[in-house]
């Protein structure tokens, strides 16, 4: 997984607030961020 600095992460979030609601590529991002979670979950002893 790509580790992204905290600096990097504000840029993301300012620019996806700047997207319409119902944005296809907001709806891909949170889909993204579920699959984050749960290899973060498989990957743990």
């Amino acid at each position: 997984m790509v580790e992204y600095s905290r600096e990097f992460q504000a840029r993301a979030a300012e620019e996806l607030a700047r997207l319409p609601h119902g944005s296809a590529i907001a709806e891909m991002l949170s889909d993204y961020a579920v699959i984050r979670d749960q290899v973060r979950m498989c990957s743990r002893p």
